[in-house]
């Protein structure tokens, strides 16, 4: 059974008529006339009583009718949904964030939403490890994060900018006029830390661990990165976090953490040969070109 095989038999239908549903649906007579006959020899019933003058739907054609225009709208529904998110016009769009990287994103949010109003978006705070579970599972359609430490064959991580970890404190800070910052400099001051399993602490005890240099215990462990921010603001206290972390924020300064391997690539990741919807290219390109990218873009498909 095709589609235009019941189209022809719904426009034969309103019209009780084949030479004038022929001429509707701009197709010779004996065309439509063969592909309803078709249609007629696979259902195995008769859908028109045909006389010399007359057409009529038999009983078995008007219980046929509502089913077909059923289909027909169904069809021409879901033709122009497609085309829709095509267009960006609707659709969903689901994207995994790490802590650290949210304030980065805001500006694009914001872009996003105005641009294409018709586009769903759900964003999902979490660590990296869940979000790449959620990345294969399908539940998420890109994740934006830090580059992990190991290789992932079945992700595909495209890197947006260059980073680092930083230093974070308060303006006033007696080592705010640093340019730079060792983990002796910072041992003498109280610290407040993102927990284990965030990125930007993990990558801090590697850069330790490489360095053979240590620091000592954080008074505070915290998964929260604003709430860290807010402890730094308000006290002498100092944090570690990926730079990109005080994007716009005010009142803290960032100051490069002199420890090697501290360098922290800012990445889009996503499941290897999969399919990508229009909505999350559309997002990516707007990332990229939000002053919060531009200035550290690292260029990568298009």
């Amino acid at each position: 059974m095709e589609l235009r095989q019941l189209r022809y038999f719904a426009e034969a239908a309103r019209l009780l008529s084949f030479s004038e549903a022929a001429r509707s649906m701009c197709v010779a007579q004996s065309t439509l006339s063969q592909q309803v006959r078709q249609l007629e020899d696979e259902l195995g019933v008769q859908l028109f009583d045909r006389q010399p003058h007359s057409v009529t739907l038999t009983e078995a054609g008007a219980e046929v009718l509502p089913y077909a225009l059923r289909t027909i709208c169904e069809a021409d529904t879901c033709r122009a949904r497609v085309a829709d998110l095509a267009s960006l016009a609707a659709g969903e769009l689901n994207i995994g964030v790490t802590y650290s990287f949210s304030p980065i994103l805001t500006e694009t949010l914001v872009e996003f939403t105005h641009a294409y109003p018709g586009v769903k978006l759900n964003v999902f705070y979490k660590p990296m490890a869940e979000l790449m579970a959620m990345l294969r599972e399908r539940r998420v359609d890109f994740v934006l994060a830090f580059r992990p430490s190991e290789r992932m064959d079945d992700i595909e991580s495209h890197v947006l900018f260059d980073n680092h970890l930083a230093v974070i404190l308060r303006q006033g800070h007696p080592l705010a006029a640093h340019t730079s910052l060792s983990a002796s400099d910072i041992s003498d001051f109280s610290l407040a830390l993102p927990c284990s399993g965030l990125q930007a602490r993990n990558a801090l005890d590697g850069c330790l661990a490489m360095a053979g240099a240590t620091l000592p215990p954080p008074r505070v462990e915290l998964n929260e990165v604003n709430i860290l921010l807010e402890l730094v603001k308000r006290s002498d206290m100092v944090t570690i976090l990926s730079e990109a972390t005080v994007y716009n924020q005010l009142g803290v300064r960032a100051i490069p953490l002199s420890l090697p391997g501290s360098q922290m690539e800012g990445c889009v990741h996503m499941l290897r040969n999969a399919y990508r919807k229009h909505s999350a290219m559309a997002f990516i390109t707007l990332l990229k070109d939000s002053p919060a990218v531009s200035a550290r873009r690292h260029n990568w498909f298009t």
